[in-house]
């Protein structure tokens, strides 16, 4: 069902985005980028958040970690991750999945800024082996999302 609301949501607003199936599980970021032979960083994660009685989803850079302070201060409130059955509920999409394409629930989803430092980067498509290939503004254009500044700046590479 995942996948096919994924697929559903492209061949709508996008038709000439391919969703990318793998044989290999791409459930977390390292596992991602090494199927698809990317820095971890261009793995676009999408974190599924409460704020107060609110629910968001936030894409950032895959390793890229949640500012607390600047997430309270851009959203009105401290953050929690939501637990994996409130995330498939709500999204549709399991944990490892979770995107913000072809919802189940209307959300509104934010695209940190993180993102910007690449022309491609690889979200979720809705099932723990997809993802799609496209540029941070076309996934932001494409769900409608919010540009903030929420996240840390990734340590600098030793």
């Amino acid at each position: 069902m995942s996948l096919d609301s994924v697929r559903a949501f492209f061949a709508e607003k996008a038709p000439d985005v391919s969703v990318l199936e793998l044989e290999t599980s791409t459930a977390t970021v390292d596992l991602a980028a090494k199927a698809h032979g990317v820095e971890p960083a261009r793995i676009a994660k999408t974190l599924s958040l409460r704020v107060g009685d609110r629910v968001l989803l936030l894409v950032a850079r895959g390793d890229a970690r949640l500012d607390n302070r600047k997430a309270k201060a851009v959203f009105g409130g401290r953050t929690s991750m939501l637990s994996p059955d409130e995330a498939l509920a709500l999204t549709g999409h399991p944990v490892g999945g979770v995107c913000p394409f072809g919802l189940a629930t209307p959300l509104p989803v934010y695209c940190d800024v993180s993102l910007r430092a690449f022309d491609e980067v690889l979200p979720a498509a809705g099932a723990i082996n997809a993802a799609v290939r496209l540029a941070p503004e076309r996934l932001a254009a494409l769900t409608e999302a919010t540009w903030v500044d929420v996240c840390q700046e990734p340590p600098p590479a030793a």
